[in-house]
């Protein structure tokens, strides 16, 4: 099995899904009504280092620092609510942004950067949609 099939199996294992079961997306318009914790307060997270998910309402955003080669990817499915159009990035000391897209429930959104990492860094997944931006819990490569 491939590392980067063996990384997202085990950051759906770790947020309670499958890759049948369509991963979550926020809806912009569900996130803006929602009440619950702010984007910073994820509701789950994987178990591993390089691998880290955040369950939202509508969908589940992940961050996963691969290997062979080297990248890091940012993918969010959504699983409920109506199409948003939202970006993908990630934060070290500051925000890398993807293009932005149109992701309808039932999709899988993702967005990679073919680079390589250093082990003294913390990396967190962003998904930026109507206004407000949502996270994952850090991840880091070990090193």
């Amino acid at each position: 099995m491939s590392r980067k099939i063996a990384l997202t199996v085990a950051a759906c294992i770790a947020a309670g899904t499958s890759l049948i079961a369509a991963p979550a997306h926020a809806s912009v318009r569900d996130a803006s009504t929602q009440a619950s914790a702010p984007a910073s307060a994820p509701a789950a997270a994987s178990g591993s280092d390089r691998v880290k998910c955040t369950s939202m309402s509508n969908g589940q955003l992940c961050i996963s620092l691969n290997t062979s080669p080297s990248r890091i990817e940012v993918f969010y499915t959504k699983k409920a609510g109506s199409t948003i159009q939202a970006r993908l990035g990630f934060r070290t000391n500051s925000a890398d942004w993807g293009p932005w897209k149109t992701i309808s429930t039932g999709e899988r959104a993702n967005t990679t950067w073919n680079m390589s990492y250093p082990c003294n860094k913390k990396y967190v997944g962003l998904l930026q949609a109507n206004g407000q931006t949502f996270e994952t819990p850090a991840a880091g490569p070990t090193c």
